[in-house]
């Protein structure tokens, strides 16, 4: 079983200004975590992924996310806010067991 909680359902940002979206996770077995993103009008696209190895994961146009076990977190940041960063970005999770389905929560950004 396994689920992911974003902890804030509308995150409201100035440009130039840094980025957290805030994604928790619980499984039962080693993770995989995923961070989508879906801009307006768009269909669904990765942004980064984490499925063993290195804890800092870099994804597209500037973001990234760490792994934290210990806090059982992959908060999703950037440095520096955009304009064009403005989508609903997908927090998604799957055991590393392949008959277990995984889950989907959603954090919408805006400017």
């Amino acid at each position: 079983a396994q689920s992911v909680t974003q902890l804030d359902s509308q995150v409201s940002v100035s440009e130039g200004v840094p980025v957290l979206l805030r994604c928790n996770y619980s499984s039962s077995f080693p993770p995989n975590l995923f961070w989508y993103v879906q801009y307006p009008n768009q269909g669904l696209q990765l942004l980064l992924k984490y499925t063993s190895g290195t804890t800092l994961v870099k994804g597209i146009n500037g973001f990234e996310a760490e792994f934290k076990k210990s806090e059982t977190s992959f908060h999703l940041t950037k440095a520096s806010a955009h304009v064009s960063d403005a989508a609903e970005y997908f927090c998604a999770v799957n055991d590393t067991v392949p008959e277990t389905a995984g889950q989907l929560n959603t954090n919408l950004l805006r400017y």
